[in-house]
């Protein structure tokens, strides 16, 4: 039912939120201890802004090659570790338009309430493209092959969708509270935020040795805990978003839903719900998915797969909200469209009704960069040749 299924995902999140707060004591208390039987104090992780871990750390994860900085090379395979090449890449602007909505009726609470809370939620986690310009030394698809490779990440460890993107969430609010991160540190920013996404979400999250060993030995578990409580701080312990795909969990099951009734009538198959994901995941590693809110990326990513008027209905977005985000993402539907339909998975240990919820990977980055062709072409569209010119007199 609808009804129990949002009242698991608020009982869920309230519980997040109250570990949270436990968790903030019991990590003082703990640091204090360690520093009592060290000796010594860890001021790094008191600074407001994040500086390098030290000296071993930059001289261990850079290369200088003809004067240019360049991080260090890693294994090619993901059993050993994954070094990301990162590239320069070209991508559009959005808008986004929102306004108030509400559930269906709820028999234990009131609905408008429940949406509020929600969308005030998601307004109290912002995030924005802008941070790029806090930091000179990183270009956007810096972002696009660090996301692609904790998708890839993901996959391996049989994660839920739902951890990746309190990933990319943790990441991009993250990057917006600093200044001039090196691009040499964002491998480490990424894998320590899919390791607390892991602790959030997951029922058994791969342990910190894992998570290291994943980056081939460039990170040691040592980093990854310091990292995690400096992120922890600068994201002021807000580790409950409602994210681009928990919105579009929700969208799913409204239009699911049986108007006579509070039961779920099944509308779509696990494959199509899958098509949608992927959908969703190449937008999300395009910047400019930042222009919008999560919410409205959800509702246009379902516009693709419904009628406009019943995305618009479940998701209590009118069209003036949706179609700036439905215009942008064209691209990325045709391209959709024109390639090759991916199914569910089998995972081991992995029930079959649950597969769809199992973050995959495909080659995003080489759709992606489809994509930024495509865009290229409508903000530039090709002239037309002199013939061409000349017929037309």
């Amino acid at each position: 039912m609808i009804c129990c299924q949002m009242w698991i995902d608020i009982t869920r999140n309230a519980r997040y939120e109250q570990s949270c707060k436990i968790m903030t004591r019991r990590s003082g208390r703990q640091q204090r201890s360690e520093n009592v039987q060290k000796g010594k104090v860890n001021k790094q992780c008191n600074r407001k802004k994040f500086q390098p871990l030290s000296k071993l750390q930059c001289e261990k994860n850079e290369l200088v090659h003809g004067g240019v900085t360049k991080p260090s090379v890693l294994i090619n395979s993901l059993e050993k570790g994954v070094k990301l090449d990162l590239v320069d890449a070209d991508l559009v602007s959005g808008e986004s338009l929102t306004q108030s909505t509400s559930l269906p009726h709820l028999r234990w609470g009131s609905s408008q309430d429940m949406w509020l809370k929600m969308v005030i939620r998601e307004q109290n986690y912002t995030h924005s493209k802008n941070f790029m310009q806090k930091h000179p030394n990183l270009k956007p698809g810096m972002r696009s092959i660090l996301l692609d490779w904790l998708i890839e990440v993901s996959e391996e460890y049989t994660l839920h969708r739902q951890t990746f993107y309190l990933a990319q969430d943790y990441f991009d609010r993250f990057m917006l509270t600093q200044d001039n991160i090196e691009k040499n540190l964002l491998q480490l920013i990424g894998i320590t935020c899919l390791f607390i996404a892991a602790k959030m979400e997951e029922a058994c999250p791969p342990k910190l040795s894992q998570m290291a060993y994943i980056t081939a030995g460039t990170y040691y578990e040592e980093e990854i805990l310091q990292m995690e409580l400096i992120i922890l701080k600068a994201l002021r312990w807000k580790l409950c978003p409602e994210t681009a795909v928990s919105w579009l969990k929700l969208y799913f099951q409204m239009a699911s839903m049986n108007i006579k009734s509070d039961l779920l009538e099944q509308q779509f198959s696990q494959d199509v719900y899958i098509q949608m994901t992927r959908l969703l995941d190449l937008c999300i590693l395009n910047i400019n998915s930042l222009d919008f809110e999560y919410r409205v990326l959800a509702a246009s990513v379902l516009c693709h797969f419904i009628p406009q008027e019943t995305a618009e209905k479940v998701s209590g977005l009118s069209k003036d909200a949706i179609q700036p985000c439905v215009n942008w993402m064209a691209p990325s539907v045709e391209l959709m469209s024109q390639s090759d339909k991916m199914m569910g998975r089998d995972f081991v240990k992995v029930k079959e009704e649950d597969r769809h919820n199992i973050q995959t990977h495909t080659d995003y980055l080489t759709m992606l960069d489809v994509v930024h062709q495509k865009e290229v072409k409508i903000q530039f569209p090709t002239p037309p040749s002199s013939t061409e010119k000349a017929g037309t007199h």
